[in-house]
């Protein structure tokens, strides 16, 4: 399957996001609710990159390592950082207004969460959901 890229530069952008990344895991032959589970991440990281970097794009493409497949995303920005990666990572944290339960609710969600951040410079964050 081809990599898609989704830039985000508007809150329906997000929306965009959702469906492209829905569309990509359920061609790839993930369940109905592992395709939520990678809506829900995918929505909930998209949003932030809209609501703190304001743009920024999310590559979705096929993962593979030796004995399993699955899909990536990589979220990435501009903006400006995470100031403290484990605190972001805290359910119930929330540096603007949220509820605090996103970026942890996301990595619960997938098999694999990474994320690389600097302030001034901006954030990457790397997901992987594996075929079961």
């Amino acid at each position: 399957m081809d990599t898609k890229i989704v830039e985000i530069r508007e809150e329906k952008d997000v929306v965009i996001c959702r469906q492209e990344c829905r569309t990509y895991a359920k061609n790839l032959g993930f369940s109905l609710v592992d395709q939520t589970r990678i809506t829900t991440a995918a929505s909930e990281l998209a949003r932030n990159i809209f609501e703190y970097a304001k743009t920024g794009v999310v590559k979705i493409e096929r993962a593979t390592n030796e004995d399993k497949s699955g899909l990536k995303m990589t979220f990435s920005d501009n903006g400006p950082g995470i100031a403290n990666v484990d605190l972001a990572l805290k359910e119930g944290w929330s540096s603007h207004r949220g509820m605090g339960m996103g970026m942890p609710g996301s990595k619960r969600l997938m098999d694999e969460f990474s994320i690389w951040s600097e302030l001034g410079k901006g954030t990457v964050i790397t997901t992987i959901k594996w075929l079961r």
